[in-house]
């Protein structure tokens, strides 16, 4: 773990090995034997191999550092993280080619699908088409743009809203009434959203491909979005005429989804080579790479932690309050250019992603203005420290005070520092002599204008960086023995000595101590099948899932799938 950064650092956990339990090792199993069979006809070509080759087991829950090792063959990092963790956070480490597992298993009561990451969603989902060279090559490109995304403050609230349910919703010991709090709030936050951001683009973008896309032809397609990968109801579902099936382009973007409910349509890629050229064309239009008054609109907008950046490579990183044009009687033929630029608290000024040496959040802490473009009658190399020195920018932003210090980080690169200081644009005083030192920055053109600080390291913790916990389960005396009963039926399966005897003995104790327990009587229906036990215990046990499949409709989805493979003796 020593190679990440250390703000990424605290996103990753200890895979707790101990903490599952034998109902999670069987929850895994259902579901690893459901999908192998389905999508071994229905995924991707590259799937199979790409389980195989991770190294995933359908018998027990997946070793993350197992599966590391077999990553990296194909230049991949796997490590555990806790459930949820920020965006900004998931596209850095994937940009260094490290996959994030969340490594909790969903329950018994979410086996077809679950709103939270979990350990199946993503080393069943997408640690298998990471041996992919052209798919993998479009993560580690998408990565590389998404963390450059600019992240609004509402995208931030409803993250945390949506980590809230997911965590609330996937804890046993919740209550009816704290599942519907946590979804009223997200709904709150939900409808208190404005405008669609870069973040939410990019989302977006990656929901319909890596989450939910579906890859070829459009009248037959092959799954490969990891959501539809691990999902075993939706991955039967989405192939369905019931969803409507749209080939991808860049207006993807312009569909949102619900994380709570089967997709009503899905994007069909030609191939994994069209993901990146739809990629491609999305960055095009994002701030990173227009820079210039619409980068700075953006970030103005997002009311978050952006980085701006000029064309000598100096940035400033902070919450954009503001910022100035030159007036309509002096714009040339060029268009309009940036006069001033305005930031709200602490506030970081970087060379080439560095923080520079005095100039982090702690100095700048209440906030940082700096007029922008070119200078009237300016040589740099005339002024001098001591002096009196007025600065007439082209824009009309006039600046005065005692040259204190210049600090030149290049030939083009440099900050001024004043004493005694005015500033003012149009009769509007941006600088006070009051306020202390006045630190200006030399530039003419802002050419990016990118999500987050330029220099994370040394500007420490922000909003889209905020590590949580998905809370420790709280298991009952009563949970704690369905616990051994499944565990009882695994020792008994994989010891392969299991007789008609034991298994009868197992399906009477669980008659009258679990009789709503169907994960456990499928198990021993396997069992009996797979070594030709008499017709009237097999009989039995399929009478008791029949009568059990019709008190749910969940239920009976999960109970006629693995009847199902039962008796394929898959």
């Amino acid at each position: 773990m020593d190679f990440l950064p250390l703000h990424l650092q605290k996103y990753i956990v200890k895979q707790d090995y101990q903490k599952y339990t034998p109902l999670d090792h069987a929850c895994w199993r259902y579901i690893l034997r459901q999908l192998k069979k389905f999508l071994s006809s229905h995924a991707h070509e590259s799937y199979l191999s790409g389980l195989e080759k991770t190294g995933l087991d359908i018998e027990t829950v997946p070793l993350i550092s197992d599966i590391s090792a077999h990553l990296e063959k194909f230049g991949w990092r796997a490590m555990p993280v806790s459930g949820f963790i920020p965006p900004a956070a998931f596209m850095e480490l994937q940009s260094l080619s490290v996959l994030p597992i969340a490594s909790d298993m969903r329950s018994l009561d979410h086996l077809m699908y679950t709103p939270a990451p979990d350990i199946v969603h993503e080393a069943a989902g997408h640690a298998p088409f990471l041996i992919d060279p052209e798919y993998s090559g479009y993560l580690k490109q998408y990565a590389q743009i998404a963390k450059k995304a600019i992240i609004s403050k509402e995208d931030y609230n409803q993250y945390e809203a949506i980590r809230e349910l997911s965590d609330i919703k996937e804890n046993p010991a919740s209550t009816p009434e704290e599942i519907a709090q946590a979804e009223e709030r997200l709904n709150k936050v939900s409808n208190a959203i404005t405008y669609v951001s870069e973040g939410s683009q990019l989302s977006r973008m990656n929901w319909w491909t890596a989450e939910y896309g579906l890859v070829g032809d459009l009248q037959n397609p092959k799954i490969y979005g990891a959501g539809l990968l691990s999902s075993v109801g939706e991955s039967k579902w989405c192939l369905s005429e019931k969803v409507k099936k749209i080939p991808l382009t860049i207006d993807c973007i312009n569909q949102s989804y619900d994380i709570t409910e089967p997709q009503p349509q899905l994007f069909v890629a030609q191939s994994f080579k069209h993901l990146s050229k739809v990629l491609e064309e999305l960055s095009e239009t994002m701030a990173y790479k227009t820079g210039g008054i619409a980068g700075l609109t953006k970030a103005v907008q997002a009311e978050s932690i952006n980085s701006v950046e000029f064309e000598n490579g100096l940035q400033i990183s902070g919450v954009l309050k503001k910022f100035f044009v030159e007036d309509e009687s002096k714009t040339n033929a060029g268009g309009k250019k940036v006069s001033y630029l305005q930031f709200n608290g602490p506030t970081q000024i970087s060379f080439n992603n560095k923080q520079i040496n005095g100039h982090g959040k702690d100095y700048h802490a209440q906030g940082y203005g700096t007029p922008v473009g070119g200078i009237k009658n300016f040589e740099l190399n005339d002024l001098k420290t001591g002096t009196v020195t007025e600065l007439h920018y082209e824009s009309g932003v006039k600046v005065k005070g005692t040259l204190k210090n210049i600090l030149r980080l290049s030939d083009k690169a440099v900050i001024l520092t004043f004493e005694n200081a005015t500033c003012d644009y149009n009769g509007e005083i941006l600088f006070q002599p009051e306020w202390g030192a006045y630190d200006i920055v030399l530039a003419n053109e802002v050419t990016s204008v990118f999500g987050g600080p330029a220099d994370r390291g040394a500007y420490g913790a922000v909003d889209d960086f905020v590590a949580s916990r998905v809370p420790t389960p709280k298991y009952s005396d009563q949970q704690l023995k369905l616990f051994k009963d499944y565990q009882a039926v695994r020792d008994l399966r994989t010891s392969g000595n299991f007789t008609q005897e034991s298994v009868t003995k197992l399906f009477s104790e669980f008659k009258n101590e679990v009789p709503n327990e169907w994960l456990l009587f499928l198990e021993l229906l396997e069992m009996a099948v797979k070594k030709n036990f008499s017709q009237d215990l097999i009989q039995n046990l399929d009478s008791h899932l029949q009568s059990l499949a019709k008190k749910n409709e969940t239920v009976n989805i999960n109970i006629t799938s693995g009847l199902k493979l039962a008796y394929e003796k898959f």
